[in-house]
Order: C-alpha cells, then sequence, then structure tokens
C-alpha cells in the first residue's frame, strides 16, 4: 500500500462525528489552571474509552492531578509520546466581550463557519484531541501497532493565576520517566497550536523585575534626594542598547533574533523626587544561548548604567521553568528522520502544512530535549495567534487533518503488524 493509499484509507475510516463530540466536550471543562482536575476527569473517562491501558493519574500538587497512559503495541517498534497541558487562561472578559452572540459561552463550543470557538480550543485542547482521535482512527482502520503510543496531560504550563505557572506538572512528570516508573520515550509530540507546522526549534526567556531605589527629597530640594526614575532613564537607555547588539550577534534559521523588551515602567507619583522605581523586561533567548549568561549580562548592563554608588539596585526572575531564571531554548535537527516524517506527512494530509519553523512562544518541549536527551517537536492543529485572546477558534478542517496525520505518523514511526 503507497502512503498516499494508506492516507485515503485512514480519511475514509474517520469517525468525524466522535472527534467533533470529542473536542466540543474537552472545552466544556473549563481548566483555567489550578482547575486541571475538571479537564483530568473528561480525559480519564476518554481515555479508558480509547483502549489506552496502564491509566495513572497522580497529583502534582495537591487537587491537581495529572494523567498518563499508553497503548502497548505487539512489539520491535518505537515509542512515541504525545504530550500536552490541560489548563487554560482565564476568559475574564469574554462573556461581556460576546455578550448576546452564539460565542457568549467561553465553555459552550459553538461551530461557527467551520470553526470551534471556546477558551482552550486552539491553546491546547485541539491538539489532545487529535491525538487521541488519532488512536481510535488507527483501530477504526484495522490498524496494529508494533511500538507503543504514550499519552501524557499535565497541568500548570501557562502562567497568570497567582501562584502558578512554573510547569509543575511537566516536572512531575519527567520525575517519573528518571526514576524508572514511566518508559523513556523515543520521540515526542508536544501538542502546541502551530496550524499544523512542525516546530523543532524554540526560543528560551526569562523576566527581570528590576526594582532601583533612591533617596526621596521635596520637589523644592531636589538636590538632597537621589532620583530613581532618572537613573531609570538611563537603565532603559542602556538595556535597549544591550537589545541591540544582541540582534545583530546571529540571525537563528528558524527562530530569527534574540531581544529584550522592556514590557513595565512604575515610579514616582509624589510631589517629590521618586525614591523607587520598577522596570520589568523579558529576553529572548536562541538555541544555544546560555540563561546563565544572559542573566549575567543583563545585570552588567544594569548595574553599569548607575553611576551614584547610594542608588540601590534589586533584580528578581519570577518566571522559573526548567531553569531557575526561566525557560531554556531549545532545539531538535530539523533533518532527523522523524522530525522529515512528520513535516511530510502532515503536508501530505494538509497542503501548504508541515512547514518546519521555529515556535514563537515557550513551552514545555526543553523538559525533553535538554532534560532527558529525547528528541521532540511542537505540532498540533490550531493557531497561537488567536489563542489567550476573545477569538480563540480551530478550523474543523485542520482538526480533522491533524487526526489524519497523527494517526499516519504514529503508524510509520511505531510500525505495523502486518496481516
Amino acid at each position: 500500500m503507497t502512503e498516499a493509499q494508506f492516507s485515503n484509507r485512514l480519511t475514509a475510516a474517520l469517525d468525524r462525528n466522535d472527534a467533533l463530540a470529542l473536542f466540543r466536550g474537552a472545552i466544556g471543562r473549563q481548566s483555567i489552571t489550578g482547575n486541571e482536575a475538571n479537564f483530568v476527569a473528561y480525559l480519564q473517562e476518554q481515555m479508558e474509552r480509547r483502549g489506552i491501558g496502564a491509566l495513572s493519574k497522580a497529583d502534582f500538587l495537591p487537587g491537581r492531578p495529572n494523567i498518563w497512559g499508553e497503548r502497548k503495541g505487539a512489539g520491535g517498534g518505537k515509542r512515541l509520546l504525545f504530550i500536552g497541558h490541560s489548563d487554560t487562561v482565564h476568559v475574564d472578559g469574554w462573556a461581556e466581550h460576546w455578550k448576546g452572540t452564539d460565542r457568549e459561552d467561553p465553555f459552550a463550543a459553538p461551530l461557527i463557519d467551520g470553526e470551534v470557538w471556546g477558551r482552550g480550543s486552539g491553546d491546547l485542547k485541539a491538539g489532545i484531541c487529535s491525538s487521541l482521535a488519532a488512536l481510535s482512527l488507527l483501530d477504526a482502520a484495522g490498524v496494529r501497532l508494533k511500538g507503543d503510543v504514550a499519552f501524557a496531560f499535565v497541568g500548570d504550563e501557562e502562567s497568570g493565576q497567582p501562584g502558578t505557572g512554573v510547569s509543575a506538572g511537566v516536572k512531575d512528570y519527567v520525575a517519573r520517566i528518571r526514576a524508572g516508573t514511566v518508559a523513556l520515550p523515543d520521540f515526542t509530540i508536544y501538542v502546541e497550536p502551530t496550524r499544523l507546522a512542525v516546530y523543532p526549534a524554540q526560543m528560551g526567556f526569562f523576566i527581570a523585575d528590576i526594582t532601583i531605589t533612591g533617596k526621596s527629597a521635596y520637589f523644592g530640594v531636589p538636590e538632597l534626594g537621589k532620583d530613581a526614575l532618572k537613573a531609570s532613564h538611563k537603565v532603559m537607555s542602556a538595556l535597549w542598547a544591550h537589545s541591540d547588539e544582541i540582534a545583530a550577534r546571529a540571525e537563528h534559521p528558524l527562530v530569527g533574533r534574540a531581544f529584550l523588551l522592556i514590557t513595565g515602567l512604575e515610579g514616582g507619583g509624589f510631589i517629590a523626587v521618586p525614591e523607587e522605581c520598577k522596570l520589568s523586561l523579558i529576553r529572548k533567548l536562541l538555541p544555544g544561548e546560555s540563561l546563565d549568561e544572559a542573566a549575567l549580562a543583563i545585570e552588567q548592563v544594569v548595574r553599569g548604567a548607575i553611576d551614584d554608588p547610594e542608588i540601590k539596585v534589586r533584580i528578581a526572575y519570577p518566571a522559573g521553568r526548567d531553569h531557575a531564571v526561566g525557560g531554556s531554548p531549545s532545539q531538535t535537527d530539523p533533518s532527523a528522520e522523524p522530525v522529515q516524517m512528520l513535516s511530510r506527512i502532515v503536508g501530505d494530509t494538509m497542503a501548504g502544512r508541515g512547514t518546519l519553523e521555529g515556535a514563537p512562544f515557550w513551552s514545555e518541549a526543553p523538559f525533553f530535549i535538554n532534560g532527558l536527551n529525547v528528541p521532540a517537536v511542537y505540532c498540533a492543529p490550531g493557531d497561537i495567534r488567536n489563542c489567550h485572546t476573545f477569538e480563540e477558534r480551530v478550523s474543523l478542517e485542520e482538526y480533522y487533518s491533524g487526526i489524519v496525520a497523527f494517526a499516519h505518523f504514529i503508524a510509520r514511526y511505531c510500525g505495523v503488524v502486518e496481516d
């Protein structure tokens, strides 16, 4: 059977009604970060129904569970892992924005003009559901696998809720792999939305909160004070120059150029010399850059811009992920066989998709690529550009194509038992 014939066989066997019901049901289970258990209960039902065995569920934090399981193959094939996060961002303002329309309820999952709407539709329940539906599709097509297909759905990837968003879920799951209680995969697909492109590389990042403290003084005698706002201006000028310098160093073929962005400034407000100012910035890193070295460079720039020893600086890094100060950049070799295979299969399934690109976001692939030395990519239906917004939605054509492409890739990567 040719690749085209096999793809046609899968397309013909796809139960679109079941796949759509799975997807809409997932959106209907509100899982804003911290409330992952609501969605995990639904995932457990669906995974059991679809014949995923060795199901395990365990809290990574009290009341916040991960869930994982696998379909064991006949033997002699590779082990593939699909992983995604079960939590979504908040829905503040959604109902007010869409009041009086079919979109008013962010969890109703209406189908409008061939697209499924709702919070979490793209980020990333379409990816989770397409991976689960792909296994059902292989069953419907009578395909038996040699290798194992594993599924893991973890919480705490999204940030924005107080005390959350430090990748606590994936840290717990990866610790189980290191301990040997969960098998190490040969290849991982993290189902972040990519519009069915394949992302083998991603940026790294860190956030720095900088507090600059001087000394207040009455406005009529400013010479008695130490102006934190004026010092902040010098710091910002130095940081922007530093951003230009790092952007000029190199351009990654998939991820682009590094830079930093000052995202906030707070200070002053009294009729007096400003005593304290706070700056926030985010730094983008390219694969191969060191978080430690990049953070040290920022600190040197900030401290070097202040020439008054009485003005103090404090720098904090509030967004540690796989590293204490942030999230590491990562890359799987784009020419690696499974990356090329996935790219080709997705492109054959849906015209114009399957292109190799760099992730314009940070997510949890570095826990596998850097932490476990397991090659990983991002690939799934959904468009990151409308996620976290009131426009979040996924094309049904893209969703169905993702199911077929994932099923095809599972078969080719894990191997098929020939009757």
